[in-house]
């Protein structure tokens, strides 16, 4: 193992790596510590960069491609498949390591040195039990938490340097870099991600929409926080399936299509009901077991989702499928905020973009949608509206961003609204009774009863403002004073303007009379007055439309 920089050593190998691909202002911020308003560099380039900065920005940037609240689509597609290369390490150190927190001849039959596959965070050996299990033990690389609290440590002092900038207060780059910070922490800790594969085991269990006995999700033998001791699944990535159709009269194309729908169906439940799901269902991650059954890999990456964000979200897919702009902007203020709270959110604004946006879907048929693909421009939408959605919605929208994907690459008829309709009836059951009926109904029941013991109060309150002549009500209007101002001074003008009529009209009447030098000179006064009032009054309108123009 290369010895370990320290966090100065490592800033300047950060400053190098940023010079080499031209990001100039990254380089004169750790250096100076300031610059101008930063510019993001290109998305291939940003990506090339992550991978020479190694294993923990690679993570960055992989936790970045699930933000598309955050990121344009061009950086979330370039982002989406970044990946480390990194050879295997050496297993004497793997095994130094492991006979750190369990004895190998009492624990396993035999382990193969050789790895079956290398991340930047663990590395994964094939190994047999002592009672003939194989299993898949999955091994933390040595030294790995000591380059992770490193490199954290520098990507919180960038974010430090960032946040008085317009860019760090829109992004909230401190909030980020802390998000970042605990999800890469959890990462190396695999009791966390034990906790979570038998969790999604016990949940995807059972199940009315699809045959629970045909998902297999690994059972977890044994736990640390640096290894993690697996079922071994026999069988291989998704897309390297050879069907047979041997359950389907020979039918390969009917196989496929079953095999794909109880996988669909399997992530839809997580989804809309479960509310926990896998975030990363690429397909390295899914699995054709030897039997014909789903393998589910890797719970390291999980989303959760409450029952209001799963009732909004299954609206949302509605109101894309009736391309319903209004609607689907409505829905979009009820789990989003402003990423500037100074600037207003402009809801017709809002609406313009996703009519333009759905406009796109108009003519083609619900098989041709891509689900993932339309929330991730919903998301981009909100994202240029100043709205910030949770976290999670980004987590899900990559997540069917990568089941559709996968599926599609495998059996390109199938499609996620189809696989929706016919668990529509569940989802509106669930969404009006939830899970209980009972606890629903008794829930509804003293609700209404509070609201029968509240009503007659306010009822009787009200009354008694309104006999009482106390009642007020405060509506404040936005510019009402300016409007006020406006009609007063028309009104003003309109009685100048009958006055000066009234002066006239009387002078021409006395100089038709008898002339007497008393009427004569009455006369010549209003003719006077009313030439002034006349000159004045357009005068005054001259001015104030001159005002307005300027």
């Amino acid at each position: 193992m290369p010895p370990l920089l320290t966090p100065v050593v490592r800033q300047r190998e950060i400053i190098e790596v940023l010079i080499r691909h031209g990001w100039d202002y990254m380089r004169q911020l750790l250096t100076i510590g300031k610059g101008d308003e930063p510019e993001v560099p290109a998305p291939e380039v940003l990506r090339n960069i992550l991978v020479d900065l190694g294993p923990a920005y690679v993570k960055l940037g992989q936790l970045l491609s699930t933000r598309p609240d955050l990121l344009p689509a061009s950086y979330i597609e370039a982002l989406s498949n970044l990946q480390t290369n990194v050879p295997p390490v050496d297993w004497s150190e793997i095994e130094f390591q492991l006979r750190q927190d369990i004895s190998l001849e009492e624990k396993f039959e035999s382990i193969n040195p050789q790895a079956i596959a290398a991340g930047s965070i663990a590395q994964t050996h094939e190994a047999v039990l002592k009672n003939g299990q194989r299993a898949a033990v999955k091994i933390q690389r040595p030294g790995i938490e000591t380059i992770v609290a490193r490199d954290i440590a520098v990507f919180k002092q960038i974010a430090t340097l960032l946040s008085p900038t317009k860019f760090g207060k829109r992004y909230n780059v401190v909030a980020l870099a802390d998000e970042f910070s605990n999800s890469l922490l959890s990462e190396l800790d695999f009791t966390l991600e034990a906790q979570y594969t038998d969790r999604l085991r016990k949940t995807l269990a059972n199940s009315r929409w699809f045959n629970p006995h045909q998902i297999v999700v690994p059972e977890v033998y044994s736990s640390s926080k640096k290894f993690l001791i697996l079922q071994w699944l026999d069988g291989v990535p998704l897309l390297n399936a050879k069907m047979t159709g041997a359950n389907y009269s020979g039918d390969i194309e009917a196989e496929r299509h079953a095999f794909t729908t109880l996988l669909f169906r399997a992530f839809l439940q997580q989804y809309l009901i479960d509310g926990f799901f896998h975030a990363d269902p690429h397909p390295g991650n899914l699995f054709y077991l030897h039997d014909g059954r789903v393998g589910i890999l890797d719970c390291g990456m999980m989303g959760t989702l409450d029952h209001r964000t799963q009732s909004v979200m299954v609206e949302l897919v509605l109101a894309i499928i009736d391309a319903d702009p209004d609607r689907c902007a409505q829905l979009t203020l009820q789990l989003a905020e402003p990423m500037d709270m100074s600037q207003p959110i402009n809801l017709l604004r809002l609406q313009s973009d996703y009519d333009r946006l759905l406009r796109q879907y108009y003519d083609l048929s619900l098989s041709n949608i891509n689900i993932g693909e339309v929330f991730g421009k919903i998301l981009e939408a909100a994202r240029l509206n100043n709205l910030r959605l949770p976290s999670n919605i980004g987590l899900l929208t990559k997540s069917i961003a990568n089941l559709e994907g996968t599926g599609r690459g495998f059996d390109s008829s199938v499609n996620i609204v189809d696989e929706i309709r016919p668990l529509m009836t569940d989802l509106f059951q669930r969404q009006l009774v939830g899970d209980d009926p009972m606890r629903s109904l008794l829930r509804t029941a003293l609700e209404f009863k509070q609201l029968s013991l509240d009503s007659p109060r306010q009822v009787g309150f009200l009354l008694n403002r309104l006999t009482s002549e106390t009642l007020r009500l405060n509506i404040t209007l936005q510019d009402l004073n300016a409007m006020r101002r406006s009609i007063d001074q028309a009104a003003n003008r309109r009685s100048s303007s009958t006055v000066v009529a009234a002066l006239i009209i009387g002078a021409a009447i006395i100089s038709t009379g008898q002339q007497t030098p008393q009427l004569q000179l009455i006369g010549n006064i209003f003719f006077a007055v009313a030439s002034l009032l006349g000159v004045w009054l357009i005068v005054t309108i001259l001015r104030s439309e001159r005002r307005r123009s300027d």
